[in-house]
């Protein structure tokens, strides 16, 4: 049985999304007493400060998920350099009402892939500000700025050979970081 149950907030929408598909693929190196349930953002409906009394019925699942998780795996690409509006949208939900932050204290990583070069540097940054302020600690190092590249992923959606090293040294930073904090 899973010790530990990481919630993954993946930043885009899209099906086929570089994203999704390395959230799919990372998890997978990850020791076994490691869980993963990726939380459904897509049906949230937009922060409306007036709707804290009464929240709609996906954002109390999407608090619930997060409350039942002992970390944090978010996957994002960058749009205009920050972070997705559905991604902003869900960490905003689930922080209110004031006093109501279901985020805060658990051990969080950031990881995304682009086309660019640089990958997702500036969402990762801007990610971090925001979870800092809602009290997540989040991983400092390694850092993983991923530029999607043919062999990224194998041929049935694994982490490549040429980026496997790398991303599993990536996977057991975040491990020994969701059990230092959550202990």
């Amino acid at each position: 049985m899973s010790r530990y149950q990481i919630a993954v907030i993946i930043g885009s929408l899209r099906k086929d999304s570089f994203n999704r598909k390395l959230a799919n693929a990372i998890v997978k190196l990850a020791p076994p007493e490691f869980s993963f349930k990726q939380v459904q953002i897509g049906d949230l409906p937009l922060y409306n400060q007036d709707d804290d009394g009464n929240q709609a019925e996906s954002v109390k699942r999407l608090k619930d998920e997060i409350s039942a998780a002992q970390g944090l795996l978010f996957v994002t690409p960058e749009y205009n350099r920050s972070i997705p509006g559905v991604l902003k949208n869900a960490i905003d939900h689930a922080s209110r009402p004031h006093g109501q932050n279901v985020w805060a204290g658990k051990p969080a990583g950031i990881l995304g892939a682009s086309t660019g070069a640089v990958g997702t540097a500036l969402v990762q940054q801007h990610l971090r500000n925001v979870l800092a302020h809602l009290d997540v600690p989040t991983l400092g190092q390694p850092e993983a700025f991923i530029q999607v590249r043919d062999g990224l992923f194998d041929e049935v959606g694994n982490i490549g050979e040429g980026s496997r090293h790398f991303l599993q040294n990536w996977m057991d930073h975040y491990v020994a970081w969701v059990k230092k904090i959550a202990a």
